[in-house]
């Protein structure tokens, strides 16, 4: 999944961008996608940051909960204390007396116990506060019938948010970005993708990014978000990444359907001569280890709480500008932008492997567009 990273890239506020704009970093760069939102040629893709779409918006940045950390918990937990309290005391039975074996396996369940508890607890506040964490988060989100994106930034103390800021779509600014560093394990390639606005009157940032694996995934990232506002993209389906284990229909978010969707995906993998019988019985030990499912029905569980809470922590102006539109009231792509966008395609298919933003400056340059 995308990773949010805040005030990573740092473009330069005071200047006027546009798509195929370039700005340097230490150790890297960005390229402009927008303002003026040019399609990519990329395909779209979403690796976790969208998490729910409709025919009207699209949230982007929260997330759900995932499977992964209840696999971690639960199994540690557990066979922590079978290993401490049980097989432990059993590696040394050989060497001691059988008297001698009863009293340390009784101390040991006894302290183990204890130990598990106190780790209960502490799983259990961790657990809360992420939670408590979530249900403060408030999503970017893009309302294709108005054509506009709503930030709703932070207040600079971290307490709370301060009032929504609309912003156009085709004033949106959007980012890829690319640094290198050195640190103590080598060289380090860092990649990301950033949306944000400049308040006007001011050099005030709203803007959130994300890093990717790869340049190419960040543009990925970008294309299902500029798909989704050109009706280009209505579903999750179409950009879920190919290595996912969402099947069509699923919901945006991890549960118990996760992991039969994975356990149908092993028979298949195995039936296909993918995986062998090593690999197979490796899946089915790490996943009895955690308790099978019940990871995934605890995610659902986080899910639902959240879900629940999430339209009573939007503000109000959030959820009255989130309602739909009558098709009369649909804003329109401007001529600009359409204009452009078909340059881009002509030149992106004429010149395929040419870089994306030395096509942008093209498509400016050729139909005489001033930012």
């Amino acid at each position: 999944m995308a990773k949010p990273r805040k005030g990573f890239s740092r473009p330069d506020p005071t200047q006027p961008q546009r798509a195929g704009d370039v700005e340097p970093l230490p150790g890297g760069r960005i390229a402009f996608l927008a303002p003026l939102p040019l399609p990519t040629g990329e395909p779209a893709l979403n690796e976790g940051a969208v998490s729910e779409l409709n025919d009207t918006w699209l949230d982007y940045g929260a997330g759900w909960p995932g499977i992964f950390g209840n696999q971690l918990i639960l199994g540690g937990l557990f066979w922590s204390f079978i290993m401490m309290a049980y097989l432990l005391p059993l590696s040394v039975a050989p060497f001691i007396s059988n008297a001698l074996y009863t009293a340390v396996a009784k101390e040991a369940v006894k302290m183990t116990s204890i130990a598990i508890i106190f780790a209960i607890i502490a799983c259990i506040w961790a657990v809360a506060s992420s939670h408590s964490k979530r249900r403060k988060v408030i999503p970017t989100r893009f309302h294709r019938q108005r054509r506009e994106v709503c930030f709703v930034p932070e207040k600079k103390n971290g307490e709370g948010h301060e009032a929504p800021v609309f912003v156009p779509w085709e004033s949106l600014r959007a980012w890829i970005f690319e640094t290198r560093g050195v640190t103590q394990y080598g060289v380090q390639q860092q990649y990301g993708m950033g949306i944000g606005y400049v308040l006007p009157g001011t050099d005030q940032w709203v803007k959130t990014e994300f890093m990717t694996l790869a340049l190419p995934l960040a543009l990925a990232e970008w294309e299902a978000l500029r798909g989704y506002m050109e009706y280009e993209i209505n579903s999750l389906d179409e950009i879920q990444s190919p290595l996912s284990i969402r099947e069509k229909g699923d919901p945006s978010w991890e549960g118990a359907h996760t992991i039969r969707n994975a356990h149908r995906r092993l028979h298949r993998r195995r039936s296909n001569g993918e995986v062998g019988w090593f690999y197979t019985l490796g899946w089915y030990l790490y996943h009895l280890l955690t308790f099978w499912t019940l990871p995934g029905y605890l995610a659902e569980l986080e899910t639902w709480l959240l879900r629940r809470s999430g339209t009573k922590s939007l503000p109000p102006e959030m959820v009255e500008w989130s309602k739909p539109l009558s098709k009369e009231q649909w804003a329109k792509p401007s001529e600009e932008l359409m204009r452009l966008s078909s340059e881009v395609r002509r030149l992106h298919e004429e010149y395929p492997h040419r870089a994306i933003e030395d096509i942008f400056a093209e498509a400016y340059r050729n139909q005489g567009v001033v930012a």
